[in-house]
């Protein structure tokens, strides 16, 4: 059982240390000696200190350095985000609680093989036990997410800011960057023929039709959608005009009269129907179902060819490789930088080897200088397979930080700290405004922040 229960809680992640003190089970409630801090409207017990250690252990967090005195400033903070962010009327919907609870579930259940063994772990009687406590949970800790990412979100950085604090690190305490690369890839996609469109434009036609007299969209999307994002929830998503979706989704979904459901239509990710359920002001509640047209064999060996002649041109240097991208390449997120890939991590074309996506790094870790890979078969999230090419178009050495060379790098580096910087400010103003209160033995403790309000 131990397994099960460590994949649980790092399927769960923090989510009960993080917000478990409000919510405590009936024989703890019953303990009122057990409480050790109010922070607002919030308590902390001396189980959840406990708790906390217990989840951090199941992660294979190493714990022995950690005092009680220091989890317990940290389910301070948490609970002060918490608080700060009801003041402030930060929102977070029943549909994004419950969304992001079935997920969570759906992947525990994966895990672990049944829905019994997770509400076993949790000790809850049943399914509605297990959804009833997580619901208030989960909402409290994205109450806490929210509320930090709000701190942070408008910190900016100037770079003479980032040049200060560069020159300010010793030289012997200088970082050292490991060695990186840069890549790019020429990605051909098969030819969808139109009768593979049609099937799916039908089909679409179908369940739309079929929820018209009476099936349930929610049921309709859990079968049929390909979405991975939103097929276990039943294709929902909440959706605002700032939203980061591609604009053809966006058009139609603000086109919808609540209750309506559109047309299939086409984007970059295949063929979809926007069933739109509820209207909140500036904000949708929407599910749809995608269905992405099926390459066929022949389209298939159709693009290995024209793959394979792109490979040659560029091997008997009749182009270059990056012209190549630009004129042939499917992939529009790279062709106009010549085919360089971006590394989402820290949104630079560099890719830090130790840290490099393992199917990437197998795939460049023995191309020299400028070699182009032979054509490689890849899958999309729809299931559809492409081809593309790849080459190593930089190497940098692991080597010691160099302000023009490490700029991006040394930028993160002072934001975060600027960041950090401004979270202790506001934690120290919204202390002083808030009721706080250490109980017991833990008023001897040794705060990095101001909670029992000592004079400074």
């Amino acid at each position: 059982m131990k397994l099960i229960n460590n994949k649980i809680a790092l399927i769960f992640g923090l989510v009960i240390c993080a917000c478990s003190s409000m919510y405590a089970q009936p024989s703890q409630k019953k303990k009122i000696d057990g409480v050790v801090a109010v922070v607002g409207d919030y308590v902390v017990l001396d189980s959840d200190i406990d708790k906390t250690f217990l989840e951090l252990q199941a992660q294979g967090v190493e714990t022995k350095g950690i005092t009680r005195c220091e989890m317990l400033g940290t389910l301070l903070e948490d609970k002060l985000y918490a608080h700060q962010a009801i003041q402030d009327s930060i929102v977070v919907t029943d549909a994004e609680v419950n969304e992001f609870m079935n997920s969570q579930l759906d992947q525990m259940v994966e895990q672990v093989g049944s829905i019994d063994k997770v509400i076993q772990f949790y000790n809850k009687k049943n399914l509605e036990d297990f959804k009833a406590y997580f619901f208030d949970v989960v909402k409290m800790n994205k109450l806490t997410s929210q509320m930090r990412r709000q701190i942070v979100e408008e910190v900016e950085i100037t770079p003479e800011e980032v040049r200060q604090f560069f020159v300010k690190i010793p030289k012997e305490e200088l970082p050292v960057f490991g060695a990186e690369m840069e890549v790019a890839q020429i990605v051909v996609k098969p030819v969808i023929s139109q009768t593979e469109k049609q099937k799916v434009i039908d089909k679409l036609k179908q369940l739309k039709k079929e929820v018209q007299e009476g099936s349930s969209f929610f049921s309709r999307a859990v079968l049929y959608s390909e979405d991975p994002g939103s097929k276990s929830s039943g294709g929902y998503y909440k959706l605002t005009k700032k939203t980061q979706f591609v604009k053809e989704f966006k058009d139609v979904a603000f086109s919808l009269q609540e209750g309506e459901i559109s047309e299939p239509f086409e984007t970059e990710f295949g063929y979809h129907i926007i069933f739109l359920e509820k209207i909140r002001g500036q904000e949708l509640d929407v599910r749809h179902i995608l269905i992405s047209p099926k390459v066929t064999d022949e389209a298939l060996k159709e693009a290995k060819t024209k793959i394979e002649t792109i490979r040659k041109r560029i091997v008997e240097g009749q182009i270059s490789f990056a012209e190549a991208a630009k004129q042939y390449s499917d992939e529009k997120e790279t062709r106009n930088n010549g085919g360089v890939l971006m590394n989402p991590r820290t949104m630079s074309t560099r890719f830090e080897l130790t840290k490099m996506d393992p199917s990437l790094y197998s795939e460049v870790s023995e191309l020299k200088d400028n070699a182009v890979s032979l054509p490689l078969m890849d899958q999309e999230q729809n299931g559809n397979k492409k081809y593309k090419l790849i080459t190593v178009t930089n190497r940098f050495e692991e080597h010691t930080a160099d302000f023009a060379t490490d700029y991006l790098k040394i930028k993160e580096l002072a934001l975060k700290e600027k960041q950090i910087k401004a979270v202790g400010k506001w934690t120290e103003e919204k202390i002083k405004e808030t009721y706080v209160k250490i109980i017991g033995e833990y008023r001897e403790c040794k705060f990095t922040s101001n909670w029992l309000k000592k004079s400074l």
